[in-house]
């Protein structure tokens, strides 16, 4: 069955940086255009980034655009998150998700002031 197990959450001062990794199974990671969103509780769930099958396209949400970059490595069938200049806006659960359908359990990551 599809597996997606999100990685690398935690706490990080303001400025600082993250990388989030999703590991993937259960289907052929190649095929699949791969993304991330974040939750905060009581709010609804939202895009952070989105990229392409072989990984030469990619996009972004304004609020993180600049800031994040996501990446993939099909031999792997890991999509990666790298977070730099954080802020405290940027607190959330992170949840990969292979679109259209599935998604993983979330990591959190809280940034402090």
């Amino acid at each position: 069955q599809v597996q997606l197990v999100e990685s690398g959450g935690g706490l990080v001062q303001a400025g600082g940086s993250l990388r989030l990794s999703c590991a993937a199974s259960g289907f052929t990671f190649s095929i699949y255009e791969m993304g991330w969103y974040r939750q905060v509780p009581g709010k609804e769930r939202e895009f952070v980034a989105r990229i392409s099958r072989s990984g030469g396209n990619s996009y972004y949400a304004d609020s993180v655009k600049g800031r994040f970059t996501i990446s993939r490595d099909n031999a792997k069938n890991t999509v990666y998150l790298q977070m730099d200049s954080l802020k405290p806006e940027d607190t959330a659960i992170y949840y990969c998700k292979q679109f259209p359908a599935y998604w993983g359990q979330g990591t959190q990551v809280t940034v402090s002031s």
